[in-house]
């Protein structure tokens, strides 16, 4: 559960202070699908930054499973996108130098799980979400709707409880977005998922 409480972010310039979100309040339970609509610059990404840690809130209350996030510090934020966010963006984000099996892997190894653990799940994943085959392959070798399968497949192996998708779909074409969009939906059970998107047609299509 994500519980959002008069959450404000001011970013000060020598002429004004510029409020990149102000006073808002959200509840997210699991199984929801949120889709997160506006204009470029509008706060989308802000908000999600926010409410996993990665940027610091100018004021409000976040809560995370019935823990207020004040008493976090770096270290438990770390722990919690390591263990529970997962993240997808839409320029992938994927090492290039590195296979694509290496790519997914990654988040695990980085825990400090066994490697052949950890190859055993990438490769059934691999197969979820129709990359079986290509675990050899460099990820600067794949088409973007491979690449972007690859970064769900990095992002899901943690098993996150919350899935955290900036613009997944901008950097594809409507046919592959539309793939891409249903296995989103096939990892979406149980989990909260928020994406980011300007496309109102996917949203509405989408989220609940």
């Amino acid at each position: 559960m994500i519980q959002v409480i008069d959450l404000k972010k001011v970013y000060p310039t020598k002429e004004r202070d510029f409020i990149g979100l102000n006073d808002v309040n959200l509840k997210f339970e699991p199984g929801e699908f949120i889709a997160i609509l506006g204009e470029s610059g509008s706060g989308k990404t802000t908000f999600l930054n926010m409410i996993s840690g990665v940027d610091n809130k100018s004021s409000g209350k976040i809560i995370f499973n019935d823990m207020d996030t004040d008493k976090f510090n770096d270290s438990k934020w770390r722990e919690i996108r390591n263990q529970e966010i997962g993240f997808i963006f839409q320029r992938f984000n994927l090492i290039d130098h590195l296979t694509v099996m290496e790519n997914v892997v990654l988040p695990l190894i980085l825990t400090g799980s066994d490697n052949v653990v950890a190859r055993e799940i990438a490769k059934r994943l691999l197969k979820e979400v129709n990359l079986e085959g290509v675990e050899d392959k460099l990820a600067s070798e794949l088409s973007g709707g491979q690449r972007q399968r690859v970064a769900i497949a990095r992002t899901i192996i943690i098993n996150p409880t919350i899935i955290l998708a900036d613009e997944p779909t901008g950097a594809l074409d409507s046919t592959t977005a539309k793939e891409i969009m249903e296995l989103l939906q096939k990892f979406a059970p149980g989990r909260i998922i928020i994406m980011v998107t300007h496309d109102e047609e996917l949203a509405y299509k989408n989220a609940t």
